[in-house]
């Protein structure tokens, strides 16, 4: 498992000469841009990487990334294999029954995409008997589309967007449901695909996950986001990764 290693500042230890920095490990599912992806050096980048990173600034923790498919992402935080989950995980009451969510730090709606030759209103059912739709396993968008539309349409779950994009071209796929700024950025980007539905409004938001135990370390990271949001931080990255507003 490649990681990514994010030192953060210890001055507190240094200056106290007796509290040491914590050390934390943050999971991630790549790739998922813009929020986590590798970029063209094969570094590890994107929104919530940036922000995890100044999170741990503010945190002055000593953080290491590491990355996790999707589908895993729960039990391995409850099996300690790493101490929090930053990757666009929505808030849900089944999740929380589970792991302990921070405030929400961002908000999407999740969106219909598909080729140009679509369409068909992926509001009427009866249009849309027997069309094959993708989303990415375990996710908000799953569950929408197995509640709404099991029964009616054949679901394609996949473990990465990657895989459920390369199929929407392969044209194995009708249309697919995902995080819209995942859509916008990895395929309305390519020629002859389009939103074709409305975007819809998913659970309550996106949180850092951690275990139930860590109750001081969810006040620390919701202090240390608001944080971030208060000085600009957060908006600076935000703006570089996003063309409209996405706080909560």
């Amino acid at each position: 498992m490649k990681k990514l290693i994010v030192a953060a500042s210890c001055a507190l230890a240094m200056m106290t000469g007796t509290a040491q920095a914590q050390d934390l490990r943050i999971a991630f599912d790549i790739p998922y841009e813009p929020f986590e992806y590798r970029d063209d050096n094969g570094e590890l980048t994107g929104f919530e990487v940036e922000l995890a990173t100044a999170m741990c600034e503010e945190l002055q923790a000593n953080c290491e990334f590491v990355i996790q498919a999707w589908d895993g992402m729960i039990p391995g935080l409850l099996a300690r294999k790493f101490d929090l989950i930053m990757s666009s995980m929505s808030i849900t009451p089944e999740r929380a029954e589970r792991v302990l969510f921070s405030e929400p730090y961002y908000i999407t709606p999740g969106g219909w995409f598909g080729p140009e030759s679509f369409n068909t209103d992926v509001t009427d059912m009866d249009a849309m008997k027997d069309k094959t739709v993708g989303v990415q396993r375990g996710t908000t968008m799953d569950t929408y589309v197995t509640e709404n539309m099991g029964g009616v349409v054949n679901i394609k779950r996949y473990t990465t967007a990657e895989d459920m994009v390369l199929d929407l071209e392969g044209q194995r796929l009708d249309a697919v449901f995902v995080d819209y700024p995942v859509g916008e950025q990895t395929i309305l980007n390519r020629e002859g695909y389009k939103e074709v539905g409305e975007s819809v409004k998913l659970g309550e938001g996106v949180g850092v996950a951690m275990r139930k135990r860590d109750a001081k370390l969810a006040d620390d990271v919701n202090a240390a986001l608001k944080k971030l949001k208060e000085d600009g931080t957060y908006d600076t990255i935000m703006q570089k990764y996003f063309n409209y507003d996405i706080k909560i």
